[in-house]
């Protein structure tokens, strides 16, 4: 079994990860091969390993160090396993942990963009999504509805963030994603360029006058297809949508004009990929 070691001083340096470090810390821009995530909960952290995520420590109720922690322990090795009790850990981290697991693992190498969409026929697109519950759903969605590749920009919720991890029920792991710029400023004029040398259609999600249904038939033949997710609340920006190929509509009943971004993404990367 791993090196399991009790919780004495929720203060120690080497519990920084769960407690002391934010999300932005935690990813290192400056240094990012020292980048770490958190994975919560037997199921996401399961589909971590399987993907060949590098496991650095694990954190779990003491009760399931021989419950659903066993299996975790015995596929990291000889890591350190930090335990106590629930209400202990509750102060640690600041939270109520899922299913009682965290999991620190490293930040993988960020995949360049022609590698991850080359031989793609469908792409999603995050613009701008700054909640994580929602970039996981959107993340969970894409790998289930037939979408190649997901890729965000560069002012998008971090999909390994922990919520998004969890929410995303590890489909994070599973659907190949990066960013698509290295800075806001080449969103979405220097994405959109790269896009469309290779082949791509874009189609903006967007409630506009001349938005055609997302049923229509055109746009469901096109070989190669990015399907464009704008923010929360404001939706895709002007200059955005006036770039995109298609502007794309929801039709709606009952006096809705719209749904939310990840019920949206649900239907259209039900409606738009890969089947």
């Amino acid at each position: 079994m791993g090196n399991v070691i009790e919780i004495s001083d929720i203060h120690a340096p080497e519990l920084g990860a769960y407690a002391r470090l934010t999300e932005a810390q935690l990813r290192n821009r400056r240094h990012p091969e020292q980048g770490i995530f958190i994975a919560e909960s037997a199921k996401v952290i399961g589909h971590g390993l399987d993907a060949g995520y590098v496991p650095i420590s694990l954190l779990m109720e003491r009760r399931q160090i021989e419950g659903q922690g066993r299996a975790i322990i015995d596929r990291c090795g000889d890591i350190p396993v930090y335990t106590a009790d629930r209400e202990l850990l509750e102060r640690l981290t600041g939270y109520q942990l899922t299913r009682g697991i965290l999991c620190a693992m490293k930040r993988p190498q960020m995949k360049p963009l022609h590698e991850v969409i080359w031989n793609g026929q469908r792409v999603a697109i995050l613009d701008g999504l700054v909640d994580p519950t929602n970039v996981g759903a959107a993340f969970r969605s894409a790998a289930a509805l037939g979408m190649d590749a997901v890729l965000v920009t560069p002012t998008c919720c971090d999909p390994l963030n922990r919520r998004a991890v969890r929410v995303s029920m590890g489909t994070v792991f599973q659907v190949p994603w990066t960013v698509i710029g290295a800075s806001a400023s080449d969103w979405p004029e220097q994405g959109m360029k790269l896009l469309h040398e290779m082949g791509f259609k874009t189609a903006a999600m967007a409630l506009c006058e001349n938005s055609v249904s997302i049923d229509d038939p055109k746009l469901m033949g096109e070989e190669r297809l990015a399907v464009i997710m704008g923010t929360e609340g404001d939706g895709l920006d002007s200059k955005t949508i006036d770039l995109c190929d298609y502007t794309v509509m929801i039709p709606m009943a009952n006096g809705v004009d719209s749904l939310n971004v990840a019920a949206a993404s649900a239907v259209a990367f039900w409606q738009l990929g890969r089947h």
